[in-house]
């Protein structure tokens, strides 16, 4: 064992019988190498990444590959999803140098920490146009040892275009513009060129589920009533939740699509990916009325209250792609706890079989791609090949006929399913995930009356903030924590663990009204203005600046798989604008939004959710607040009628009489003087803090809430 097997992160336990002699990201592997003068080789990944398993059992536990790292360089393993500050720096690094980024990612370093070399996977020997890690190595080691100089100036000369790049070399590129309605239309135009109308989504293979494009598209819908951007958002929604990338069995979504059909998927499921998608669903549903939408976003949240909850009441992050074959023989495979044969179909289904090989274009020989390694011979994934109508034409049944067969089997195959070897599940707690996730339940309980789950959605979404304020918040000190694993928490949170969990914070206070949810936001909120604002240039940089390790302070603009601290940040500050009457946390919003200039719309693909902000921004913004019972039948209805009209740019505010309504007074006085109507419970449709008459009906609130 090495000095890993201390570590609580699950990557970093993967590593722990390696011959390498790993050390953790610190001062004890910084200072070897400056003592013994040698390079360092950082390698970066996460417990549920396929390509580093691979590199992993190909190299490092390769005797001879050992030899060379410990012999010539001082080896450091990071989980990036424990450390996204270093993840950051050499990932933008190697993203600049070579062109292309990922994971595992493999970087040398001086003992300084500057970086001279990087890539991600490298095989053992030469293969696929890549050099073998052996060879790279002892390549590397000579030029270390007998062209230092050289080695030193590339260097420092990389370090200083790094800076560049990034901003961090002092000089500003922040516009103070901000941006008029025009910018959102150029915006949506990138979208619509970049459309895939064939296949939905956008771009070619492989396609990734990027749900902060469309929230976007969801909002420019709802702001302009113009049918291109719901258009778009509703082909990609649709086109995923019937393609491979969905769980048809177990629920849930995968990581990313390989092909540009969302066919075949990349098998790994992650818990950001699950709240993102979850809460783009639910706001398809409600633009639409159409309950497809809202029973994929159900169905998502379902696997993850079976499969990802603690029971602490946290959420874990992931599930691995690889596992064994259902036989448990061989080594892990990729999807192999998700493949099915014909065989097998035939076998478990009896006379139900052929309406699931119609539904899931199941085929005798398999439909999964062939591959060299041979992992998915006569395999069949699930996707939607044919509608119901079409099966039961076909098969001389009624549509209800068939949906009950199919419901029927897909109990039986999730059954003999569990049965199989489970992909690895990585059971850390990640801060900014569970605030993802808090907001996906928060809201489902919220647009989502109807649903017999709803009370467990609420309940689970406040269970995990309870959670992360008692396991992850130390109040006195006002000190957020990113992780937990084991009974420890540890790491000081980053703007996006304040951000995120701050969203879903709000989300719990919209669904249930209790003030307390909304006093910690705008306590995290401050501690993470205190923490990470730039006054200079507007935004949040992702660290505190404090860790010398660190060598690069970054300010994310980047929406990917994740959305960017600053980009989630104005959302909440526009919604604590509107609920708390916050003239500061505007002012911060207008700044960040500003940053980006007139010329935001052309970055429309790169920073989709900041974009949403300032749909957000130009939209005619509203607070709506219902007055009663909580559990009384007046106040359900009308919450009921709420949750009918898609209203992304307000805020939702149940209010208790009494109590509660005192205590929020003290947050919101606009909503002391408001009372209920004859004993019943009201609504208050409300501009910037000025309301309309109160209504006490379901019928004259839709009225109200369909105006201009």
């Amino acid at each position: 064992m090495n000095r890993l097997a201390a570590e609580r992160s699950p990557y970093l336990l993967q590593h722990a019988e390696n011959p390498v002699d790993w050390y953790p990201w610190g001062a004890e592997a910084f200072e070897k190498a400056r003592r013994e003068n040698k390079p360092i080789f950082l390698s970066v990944g996460y417990s549920t990444c396929h390509w580093c398993h691979v590199m992993e059992h190909e190299s490092f536990e390769n005797a001879a590959v050992a030899a060379a790292l410990n012999a010539d360089f001082v080896s450091i393993k990071v989980d990036r999803e424990e450390r996204p500050d270093v993840d950051r720096v050499y990932m933008t690094f190697v993203q600049s140098t070579s062109g292309s980024g990922g994971w595992p990612m493999t970087v040398f370093l001086t003992p300084e920490l500057k970086p001279f070399f990087g890539g991600t996977y490298f095989p053992p020997t030469s293969r696929w146009g890549r050099p073998g890690f052996l060879d790279l190595l002892q390549e590397l080691s000579r030029a270390w040892k007998d062209d230092r100089a050289r080695v030193d100036s590339a260097a420092a000369e990389l370090f200083d275009r790094l800076k560049t790049v990034t901003g961090s070399d002092g000089r500003s590129k922040a516009q103070c513009w901000l941006a008029g309605p025009d910018t959102l239309a150029e915006a949506v135009e990138q979208f619509q060129t970049a459309f895939d109308r064939r296949n939905g989504g956008f771009g070619e293979a492989p396609k990734f589920p990027r749900p902060a494009e469309l929230l976007l598209l969801l909002r420019e819908h709802s702001r302009t009533r113009t049918a291109p951007p719901l258009v778009m958002a509703l082909d990609t929604l649709r086109a995923m939740a019937l393609g491979g990338m969905r769980d048809h069995v177990g629920g849930g979504f995968h990581r990313y699509s390989v092909d540009a059909q969302w066919r075949v998927p990349h098998f790994e499921k992650m818990l950001y990916d699950q709240a993102q998608l979850a809460l783009a669903y639910l706001e398809a549903g409600q633009a639409t009325n159409d309950g497809f939408y809202s029973a994929i976003a159900e169905d998502t949240l379902g696997y993850v209250l079976r499969d990802l909850r603690s029971p602490e009441g946290g959420f874990y992050s992931a599930e691995d792609a690889d596992s064994l074959p259902s036989d448990g023989s061989g080594e892990k495979r990729e999807g192999a706890f998700y493949v099915w044969t014909d065989e097998e179909i035939g076998t478990l289904l009896g006379d139900d079989a052929e309406f699931v090989r119609k539904r899931f274009g199941i085929e005798p020989g398999g439909n999964a791609p062939q591959d060299p390694q041979q992992e998915f011979t006569n395999q069949n994934l699930f996707y939607t090949a044919r509608s119901i109508e079409d099966i039961a034409a076909r098969t001389g049944r009624t549509p209800d006929e068939v949906i009950d067969a199919i419901g029927r089997s897909r109990q039986v195959l999730f059954e003999a399913r569990a049965k199989r070897h489970r992909p690895h599940l990585d059971d850390k707690i990640i801060t900014s995930w569970n605030g993802m996730m808090i907001a996906a339940f928060a809201r489902a309980a919220r647009v989502l009356p109807t649903c017999p789950d709803t009370q467990e959605y609420l309940a689970t979404a406040r269970s995990a903030a309870e959670f992360i304020k008692g396991g992850l918040w130390n109040g006195a000190e006002q000190r957020l924590l990113r992780r937990y694993r084991d009974g420890e928490a540890a790491i000081d949170a980053y703007a996006e663990d304040y951000a995120s969990l701050i969203w879903g914070l709000i989300e719990l206070f919209q669904a249930d009204g209790d003030p307390a949810w909304l006093e910690w936001a705008r306590d995290l909120q401050a501690r993470q203005d205190a923490l990470f604002w730039d006054e200079a240039e507007a935004g949040w940089f992702s660290t505190t600046g404090k860790d010398p390790s660190v060598l690069l302070r970054l300010k994310e603009d980047y929406d990917g798989a994740e959305p960017s601290a600053s980009a989630i940040s104005v959302l909440n500050l526009i919604a604590l604008a509107h609920l708390l009457d916050d003239e500061d946390a505007r002012r911060k919003a207008e700044r960040t939004l500003a940053r980006y200039g007139p010329n935001a719309g052309r970055a429309g693909r790169v920073i989709p959710l900041m974009l949403a902000g300032l749909s957000t921004w130009h939209a005619a913004a509203s607070q709506v607040v219902v007055l009663g019972e909580r559990d009384g039948q007046d106040t359900t209805a009308l919450k009921a009628e709420i949750s009918r009209h898609y209203l992304p740019f307000a805020v939702v505010i149940p209010v208790d009489p009494g109590e509660q309504q005192a205590r929020l007074a003290t947050l919101m006085p606009f909503i002391g003087a408001m009372r209920m109507q004859d004993g019943g419970a009201a609504a208050f449709v409300c501009r910037n803090f000025a309301c309309k008459a109160p209504v006490s009906t379901p019928e004259t609130l839709g009225s109200q809430l369909e105006e201009p």
